[in-house]
């Protein structure tokens, strides 16, 4: 396997799993992973959110934890990387709107590179007029986002091409699947070896 650098674009109450869970997982197996925020340098911090569906008619939302960048927004050249990851979470919201984001997103796309977006994450896609003709999905709230940006719709964990997204972090195990699949990752499971009694 060829380790791939990857970007991670964070922001300030990004979902705490949706960005902890990949950025770890992903350098598990070997993958150089770069977080980072606009206005922010490594060793600076985002604050998260912990999003839970606890029976009420939308998620709730706590505090979590201060998840540490470790590259400057201000030294990416998205050329270097060879895929993108955008978590959930309310950062999305804001970070649509900084024209740095929407044109690092843009080259990914341009490129076709892997991008795995996740919950939220689809409105910064939404924001960047990249979903046209796809079929993709986002927390289900988002459905009248994703189509009104001209992408069709799909419950689940769905790929189109280079594109992997999914509806929230209980969706980690198939959404990082596919996204290792995208990237080309071949991991090998060993045989579980027998406890001696």
């Amino acid at each position: 396997m060829t380790a791939a650098r990857i970007l991670l674009l964070a922001g300030d109450f990004v979902e705490d799993y949706e960005v902890m869970v990949p950025f770890q997982a992903l350098q598990m197996v070997g993958h150089e992973v770069h977080a980072v925020c606009p206005e922010k340098a490594a060793g600076e911090t985002c604050p998260t959110a912990i999003h839970d569906f606890e029976g009420d008619q939308t998620y709730t939302e706590k505090p979590g934890h201060n998840f540490e960048l470790n590259y400057d927004f201000d030294a990416v050249d998205p050329t270097a990387y060879d895929a993108l990851v955008i978590p959930g979470g309310r950062a999305p919201e804001y970070l649509r709107t900084y024209d740095a984001v929407i044109e690092l997103v843009e080259h990914f796309f341009e490129a076709d590179k892997p991008v795995a977006a996740l919950c939220h994450g689809l409105q910064i896609l939404a924001a960047t007029d990249v979903l046209e003709g796809r079929t993709c999905t986002a927390y289900p709230a988002l459905e009248a986002d994703v189509k009104t940006a001209g992408a069709e719709w799909e419950d689940g964990v769905v790929r189109d091409g280079n594109l992997v997204t999914a509806q929230a972090w209980p969706d980690h195990p198939d959404w990082l699947a596919e996204f290792l699949e995208c990237l080309g990752t071949n991991i090998d499971h060993a045989e579980p070896t027998p406890a001696d009694d």
